[in-house]
């Protein structure tokens, strides 16, 4: 009997792993509609350029964009990229708008993923790092690709 997995990722920011140092992550629960729902399913959504923003004391995020459903009917009546609503604790909302008023500091989703039969988003509290950190990121993951080269060589 196969095991079920109480949490699958949908889709991972791997571009603000690259560009942001994440400080803390927070799970929030995201406002959808229920075609929405129907297209993360079948993973036609896009996180890469997405980011977080705060009005009124709320969290939205903006610019995720996810493809309408291919059984709509009026596929062109659809908003991709409209705001949606992120739910979180209020102390964490309050920490989080605080904290992302500080230069370099920003809000960023990471991850979107099923948590059993919901979904919900995984946000940063991150950092932006500057080009030699990055590079030096890029020189690390090389030579670890080099070492993991040479081991299977001789093992």
């Amino acid at each position: 009997m196969k095991k079920k997995n109480n949490s699958d990722f949908i889709v991972k920011n791997k571009k603000a792993y690259f560009d942001y140092e994440i400080i803390n992550t927070y799970e929030a629960w995201i406002e959808l509609k229920w075609y929405e729902t129907k297209s993360i399913r079948n993973n036609f959504v896009n996180l890469k350029w997405a980011f977080v923003i705060s009005v009124n004391w709320e969290l939205f995020i903006k610019s995720m964009h996810v493809s309408a459903w291919k059984a709509l009917a009026n596929k062109s009546s659809i908003e991709t990229d409209r705001n949606r609503k992120i739910f979180l604790h209020k102390k964490d909302i309050v920490y989080l708008i605080w904290k992302s008023k500080e230069p370099g500091y920003s809000i960023i989703p990471l991850e979107l993923y099923f948590s059993w039969s919901l979904i919900k988003l995984r946000v940063g509290l991150a950092k932006w790092k500057k080009a030699y950190q990055k590079k030096q990121a890029l020189k690390e993951k090389a030579m670890d690709k080099q070492a993991k080269i040479a081991m299977s060589k001789y093992i």
